[in-house]
């Protein structure tokens, strides 16, 4: 059974692990006075911005999906997460359409990643891997390219079929532009260059900024 994660399960796992290394490295009787505290109306504001943050995202989007990881994301293979949850973290978003039989996927992959690399912190290059849906693949090929290419950036997948309408996929790969609020900046519909596509996340980061 896959492993289904929340972003916000995430947070709060992180506070009691601040606790518990905090209490550990005191080898003699734990001094609660020492520990950092965090406030309980903090960590309640903290939750509920996130909430906002997922729940803007997810109205502003053609449509929210569950994604099944592949890798990446600080998530698990086989873990699953609402798209809007990546957008919450406050970065804007790439979001590639690809498939493991797709030629033009296999072609801008190598770019794509070095994209990834030189904006990592700024922006999430995602891949979601829509080959079923499309003819062009099963989710084992998908799995099956990233690792013939050493591709590291995050990927995953959908069950959703709603996914490829409601994105308009007319053509093989399709790459969305969004804001970290779940707007839609720009599309590019075919193969990106790396030249091409740090040029297109310069605009988005502009855009995310502005």
């Amino acid at each position: 059974m896959r492993q289904k994660r929340r972003l916000f399960g995430f947070f709060s796992v992180a506070l009691v692990g601040i606790f518990l290394l905090a209490a550990c490295g005191n080898t003699g009787q734990a001094d609660t006075a020492d520990l950092p505290q965090v406030p309980a109306a903090e960590q309640n504001e903290d939750v509920a911005e996130l909430q906002a943050n997922v729940s803007q995202a997810a109205g502003n989007l053609p449509t929210d999906f569950t994604i099944s990881i592949y890798q990446g994301a600080g998530l698990q293979a086989g873990d699953e997460v609402l798209f809007s949850e990546l957008l919450a973290d406050g970065k804007p978003v790439v979001l590639n359409f690809w498939a493991g039989l797709c030629p033009p996927c296999r072609v801008e992959m190598p770019d794509l990643q070095a994209v990834s690399d030189a904006y990592q912190g700024q922006v999430l290059l995602f891949g979601l891997d829509v080959g079923p849906f499309t003819g062009l693949g099963s989710n084992e090929d998908g799995r099956n390219l990233l690792n013939e290419l050493s591709i590291t950036y995050p990927a995953g997948t959908t069950a959703d079929p709603n996914v490829v309408r409601e994105y308009g996929i007319l053509g093989m790969p399709t790459t969305y532009f969004i804001t970290p609020d779940g707007e839609i900046h720009d599309t590019w519909t075919g193969l990106l260059t790396e030249e091409k596509l740090s040029e297109l996340v310069e605009e988005l980061l502009a855009a995310s900024n502005s």
